[in-house]
């Protein structure tokens, strides 16, 4: 790659025994363990599973603690460890109405059916650095109210989805697939062909960058789509999955995952097809990932302006926009490549700028008397 650079393999060696050194620091201090990001960095965990599409919180926490705590690039190991996996079989639709929340949230009741679980979250404390940390101390905003007896049961219960009862009247479009469903594709396996369908819009979604999902979806809040957004229902918790195998009729639990999904609602005014009605966007990641989570659904909802007779004038409304950009892979290879030896391309610009330059003073020569 790096023909430029002189030493050939020796400098390459050396410039990663340079990465190991800087990856280790300083060698007074205890080495970061890979159980330790796991358990401590569960967020940034699950921001790399997502990404990399692959649910493995040991593995993520491994690339991290290799990537020195680079998103990006843990997301890139990670994947391409996925792409080495073979395909042993294919689970059953995941059922996020069974999942036992450890959060579960809505912004539209008053009285939310089931109640609020309001579970771990920064929502409700404040931005204040807890310099106890830098000591080693237990954080000093601990409040054991927040762990009632009840809480253990609560949090391994299934909770209903707040929406059913509006969705049951008419109010909220349903969530059912349509007639003549196709079988969903697979971006990871056939390159995306736009127009997308839903089901490829949202696989692309739930492994994009989540900086560049976040900033497309609160442009829509800032004028740059239709869209009044409510948050529906917003949980993250555990999900069985299930798998049927060829010699078997019925359907074998092989495991959970935790996941965040996010519902959000939009009004639409309705058509010569559909009443009005609230329409859904819909977010769904690996781990803990509500900020995700939530801005996915925004952009889901976005990209459905064609379905609803809406009129796309927004970045965030069109696909080829807002889709391939977001992979943070593909950004990250294509930016920095730009760091591989290009000096053949500089100088033809270079000699380029030098005819201009000349043909200009050239002009500017005979046009003086």
């Amino acid at each position: 790659m790096y023909i430029a650079v002189k030493g050939g393999e020796s400098a390459i060696k050396a410039s990663r025994d340079l990465l190991a050194a800087a990856r280790r620091g300083d060698l007074n201090l205890p080495a970061i363990g890979v159980a330790q990001v796991q358990e401590q960095m569960g967020l940034l965990v699950g921001r790399v599973m997502a990404e990399a599409s692959l649910y493995d919180p040991e593995l993520a926490a491994l690339a991290l603690v290799q990537a020195q705590g680079d998103a990006i690039e843990a997301a890139f190991l990670l994947r391409a460890y996925r792409s080495t996996l073979p395909r042993l079989a294919f689970s059953a639709p995941l059922n996020c109405d069974a999942m036992r929340p450890q959060r579960r949230i809505s912004a539209i009741f008053k009285d939310l059916p089931g109640g609020q679980v309001l579970g771990p979250t920064y929502d409700y404390t404040q931005r204040l650095l807890d310099f106890n940390l830098l000591r080693g101390d237990a954080p000093a905003a601990v409040d054991q109210q927040v762990q009632p007896e009840q809480a253990p049961e609560q949090a391994q219960s299934v909770i209903s989805n707040a929406l059913e009862a509006l969705s049951a009247q008419g109010l909220i479009e349903p969530a059912l697939p349509p007639d003549g469903d196709p079988e969903p594709l697979d971006i990871t396996r056939d390159p995306p062909r736009y127009p997308l369908p839903r089901c490829g819009r949202l696989q692309m979604l739930a492994r994009a960058d989540e900086g560049w999902v976040l900033g497309l979806a609160y442009s829509t809040q800032r004028g740059y789509a239709f869209t009044h957004p409510f948050a529906g229902d917003i949980r993250f918790g555990a999900v069985t999955v299930s798998l049927q195998p060829d010699e078997l009729d019925f359907e074998i639990e092989v495991g959970e995952v935790e996941l965040t999904e996010c519902q959000m609602l939009n009004q639409f005014v309705g058509s010569e097809g559909a009443p009005p009605q609230f329409t859904r966007g819909y977010g769904l990641v690996f781990g803990h990932g509500e900020r995700k989570a939530m801005a996915m659904s925004l952009l889901d909802r976005a990209l459905r302006a064609d379905e609803f007779g809406e009129q796309v004038s927004s970045p965030a409304q069109q696909q080829e926009f807002a889709l391939p950009q977001g992979d943070s892979v593909e950004a990250s290879g294509f930016v920095q490549h730009l760091k591989l030896p290009h000096y053949v391309t500089f100088e033809s610009e270079l000699q380029l700028i030098r005819q201009l330059r000349q043909e200009r003073s050239d002009r500017q020569a005979a046009e003086q008397p």
